[in-house]
């Protein structure tokens, strides 16, 4: 088979909750998650030596194990049960690196989609929805895209089928030097936060639930796949909550300078911080707005040294484009 072309989108969080801690040691989320249009591309060429090799155009990211791309690969072939099996990917990458944008969890979910169609092995969307939850907590929800309420780590699953969504657009900001440790992020909310943490399965059930029929879900003007009937007209976004923001920006200066300069964006819907930082985005209606936005910011996002990028909603996650 010839080669094949994935698109690997990159996320944001709309919503980041942090209940508590899991018996496995892992926190409990409740989430929202939104698949944006800032996306790597993967190349991926067939080959029968039984050896992943992996290229990448940005020098100081590992092509060895230490990719998620190569541990996904391995992970499939394994499944597969053909050791012959082998692939050359070349990773184009947009998504800026560290950036709490998700880009190695997408990048995985475009291994998974784009090797199971060069390799012909049919395998199908649950099959490689349980594969993308052993690779990471956020791999799960790169594969389906879209909006979604997340929970568990983030690997359990709630789509929305937006009527608003996707016509909305955000100016996005990151700091090329601003790195911050998704560990050290989640270890210091629980130093900082584990006061308010929740216990319980029933109240865990009841966080998710607040979600599910809160007002950010009602703003956005969708409903549950489960629901039917009519949408009602959307809502003002109430502000955006994530537990991480509390505890990153008051240590983190780009973060916070970061936050402060979307705020005086005009025509700005919400601003936060997607999931453990240090990237940060404002919303707006639409792309004009978010253009517009970076236009009159343009000097105060380069005094501050930061990169930006307008960007739209997607309502899908990796997908193969040729």
């Amino acid at each position: 088979m010839a080669e094949r072309v994935v698109v690997s989108p990159a996320k944001i969080n709309l919503h980041l909750e942090v209940l508590g801690l899991r018996l496995d040691g892992f926190h409990e989320l409740s989430m929202v998650m939104q698949t944006i249009d800032l996306a790597d591309t993967l190349v991926l060429r067939p080959s029968a030596d039984g050896l992943i090799s992996l290229s990448c155009d940005r020098p100081e990211l590992p092509t060895d194990a230490g990719n998620l791309i190569v541990r996904a690969g391995e992970l499939l072939k394994a499944r597969s049960g053909f050791a012959e099996l082998g692939a050359e990917i070349e990773l184009r990458k947009r998504i800026p690196i560290g950036a709490g944008l998700a880009g190695g969890s997408s990048n995985a979910a475009a291994a998974l989609v784009g090797l199971n169609a060069i390799w012909g092995l049919g395998m199908a969307p649950t099959e490689l929805a349980a594969m993308a939850a052993q690779l990471g907590s956020d791999v799960p929800f790169c594969l389906a895209g879209g909006t979604q309420l997340c929970f568990g780590r983030g690997e359990v699953l709630e789509p929305l089928n937006p009527a608003v969504a996707p016509s909305l657009a955000l100016l996005l900001i990151k700091h090329p030097q601003a790195s911050v440790s998704t560990p050290w992020a989640y270890g210091r909310c629980r130093e900082l936060r584990a006061d308010f943490y929740l216990t319980d399965d029933h109240d865990f059930r009841q966080r998710r639930e607040a979600l599910r029929t809160g007002p950010l879900v009602a703003a956005l003007g969708v409903a549950t796949s489960a629901t039917d009937g009519l949408q009602a007209d959307p809502l003002p976004l109430p502000r955006l909550r994530n537990d991480l923001q509390m505890v990153v920006a008051p240590e983190v200066p780009s973060v916070r300078d970061g936050l402060a300069l979307l705020q005086q964006a005009p025509q700005t819907l919400a601003v936060a911080m997607s999931g453990s930082g240090p990237s940060l985005f404002a919303l707006f209606a639409t792309l004009e707005q978010a253009q517009n936005a970076r236009a009159r910011l343009a000097d105060e996002l380069d005094a501050a040294g930061f990169e930006a990028w307008c960007c739209r909603f997607s309502a899908q996650g990796v997908s193969l484009v040729a």
